[in-house]
């Protein structure tokens, strides 16, 4: 793919004069990963070590053995009882074998990736909703309660037929099948379904939003998952047989993805980071490292990584094969992004995407103009505009150039809706578009700039995390009367969530109380927030809805304060006020009484150094 070359929205518009369907050659996961391997059989498809100190001794495996293994695994499942329309629900780190699991369970049946990291209660709600018909798991092991959680919930799970361990034990009198002890014994050379993979089929239910309620399904037809592969080995600068680092978990679409089926499409090498990925300390402190005897051209992170990479100093390790990093999932101060790539040498390319389009939306050009802050231009047969929508969330106009609207999709790649079809209202304002529920405006070059949400999503470190999931047991707690939880802006995550409330008349509540009621209520450890605040009146609309801009704007305004009291011994006086921007969705406005000893470069610069890993937009005045 690294004949392609996108400089502009032009380039685009050339290459889709060809229609996607001429361009793939295979319309299905087992039939795109074949073709992938069949590129060179024995070529490193996969390197895997436990932790980042031993990333020198790692086990590799061939495009041979990845394709058997998840052959083998596909006529497992089959074996037992998975059919087209049936569940495999994982709940694994980042393994070989996560991949064996992801992709056999797609050419069985349906696969359903979890994050392990979940409570167990929520778990067994997503399973439910799935309907899981088997389910995969990590074994008893040192530092991972993955088994216990399993364990917990099995009784709750009325379609489930078998659980298959990793690294674990067979005991099929209980249902338990170990999967190192009976893979062996599977064909590995062909199907022995003889399934005929319809491109319409459903491939993956992922899990996505909030973790409260009827859990958000989004199912990906094996043409989804095709095209986004495609789509992105045509927009992404790596060739075959290069190495791409995976450090995003595989419970999520990017870990998948970017760094799963589109390497692996094209015969690339993927190098997974461990199995905790970018947590483990061991992983990021050996990072520059791990590029180094890898050569490594790229990997995908989220800014919290970039930020936590900043401060590992790179030493003697030769990092020139990285050509670029990309970031997604939440917005990248620009001051970071330039730091970064002062630190790194490197270019970062920003994108955009979201479990509902498969993955990715938009992408920063490798060969064209990156825009800093920006999300880039749409990819290649993706569809993407601003529409000004009414009330009900119905299109009116497509918005003009860099005026503010609502961000939709449309396009090969992009879902066909819930599978509780209850989280699918208000989704379509246009037929065959997707409101992704983000705002943002498209400048007069295509690049399109996210200014703040519909949706309130509240983003931490590129995990999602639904204010229904805080708000919902506030609600339960006697003495609440009303409550609203929103993003803070924070260094290093991107936003954390906080929770405002406001108390009945009668009510004795303190803040702690409130918050240590939330740790013990919500399913989410993400999603528990950082601060609980009480205020006497929640800002409401004129017809009596909250308003959460206002609470936002109150959490920026108390951060950047904060951090900027630093400056008392520069500053006779700090003001930070925020407001509403037409072009950045929300600015932070600073004003600065300068100490009679002190410059404006000087206090500017020292401004700069506090605020530079945060994403709000500012604007300084010093007197």
């Amino acid at each position: 793919m690294g004949e392609v070359k996108f400089r502009n929205i032009g380039d685009i518009e050339i290459f889709e004069s060809t229609p996607i369907e001429e361009r793939l050659q295979a319309f299905n996961t087992y039939d795109l990963l074949k073709k992938g391997a069949a590129i060179n059989p024995d070529a490193t498809a996969i390197s895997f070590f436990p932790a980042g100190d031993s990333y020198d001794q790692p086990m590799q495996v061939t495009y041979r053995d990845l394709m058997a293994n998840i052959t083998r695994s596909a006529n497992l499942f089959h074996d037992l009882g998975v059919g087209p329309q049936d569940v495999v629900s994982y709940l694994l780190p980042n393994l070989p074998h996560t991949h064996y699991v992801l992709w056999g369970g797609e050419a069985a049946g349906i696969a359903n990736p979890i994050n392990p990291l979940l409570e167990p209660d929520t778990i067994a709600e997503i399973c439910q909703a799935a309907g899981t018909k088997v389910l995969v798991t990590l074994a008893e092991f040192p530092g991972s309660d993955i088994w216990q959680k399993v364990m917990e919930i099995r009784n709750d799970l009325p379609n489930l037929k078998a659980i298959i361990r990793i690294m674990g034990p067979n005991d099929e009198k209980e249902g338990i099948y170990g999967y190192d002890d009976i893979i062996g014994r599977y064909n590995g050379a062909k199907l022995d379904s003889n399934r005929i993979i319809d491109p319409q089929d459903i491939a993956s239910m992922y899990h996505t939003g909030g973790t409260t309620g009827t859990p958000k399904l989004a199912p990906h037809n094996h043409f989804n998952e095709a095209v986004m592969a495609y789509m992105l080995a045509a927009a992404a600068e790596i060739n075959t047989g290069e190495a791409t680092l995976c450090g995003l978990p595989l419970f999520h679409v990017n870990g998948t993805t970017v760094t799963g089926s589109m390497p692996f499409s094209i015969g690339a090498h993927v190098v997974l980071l461990g199995p905790r990925g970018y947590r483990d300390p061991s992983v990021m402190q050996n990072f520059y490292k791990i590029v180094d005897h890898y050569k490594a051209v790229t990997f995908s992170s989220v800014p919290t990584v970039l930020s936590v990479l900043l401060d590992i100093p790179q030493g003697d390790a030769d990092i020139s094969s990285l050509r670029y990093a990309i970031c997604g999932a939440a917005p990248l101060s620009v001051e970071l992004f330039k730091r970064f790539e002062a630190h790194s040498g490197m270019k970062i390319l920003e994108g955009y995407g979201l479990t509902e389009g498969t993955c990715a939306s938009s992408f920063n050009p490798y060969y064209g103009r990156q825009k800093v802050g920006s999300i880039g231009l749409r990819l290649p047969y993706m569809q993407m505009k601003s529409f000004i929508c009414d009330d009900d969330g119905k299109f009116v106009r497509e918005a003009a150039t860099d005026e503010i609207g609502s961000v939709c999709i449309h396009g090969p790649n992009v879902f066909n809706g819930y599978l509780d079809d209850a989280h699918n209202q208000g989704l379509w304002p246009k037929e065959g578009w997707m409101n992704t529920g983000d705002l943002g405006r498209q400048d007069a070059d295509g690049y399109f700039w996210l200014t703040g949400r519909t949706k309130e999503l509240i983003i931490r470190g590129g995990h999602n995390i639904d204010p229904a999931a805080i708000e919902d047991p506030l609600y339960r707690l006697p003495g609440i009367q009303v409550a609203a939880a929103v993003g803070r802006p924070d260094p290093h995550a991107g936003e954390v969530p906080i929770a405002y409330v406001q108390l009945q008349d009668d009510s004795d509540l303190s803040e702690a109380q409130i918050l240590d009621y939330l740790k013990d209520e919500i399913g989410e450890r993400a999603a528990i927030p950082k601060a609980v605040y009480i205020i006497d009146q929640i800002p409401l609309t004129p017809v009596g809805k909250i308003f959460k801009p206002s609470l936002r704007w109150q959490a920026i305004q108390h951060v950047y304060q904060t951090e900027l009291n630093a400056l008392a011994d520069l500053a006779e006086s700090i003001q930070v006020s925020v407001r509403e921007d037409k072009i950045h969705g929300a600015l932070a406005v600073i004003k600065i009484k300068s100490a009679p000893d002190r410059t404006i470069d000087e206090l500017k610069q020292k401004v700069d150094d506090i605020l530079a890993r945060y994403t709000v937009k500012y604007l300084l005045e010093i007197i």
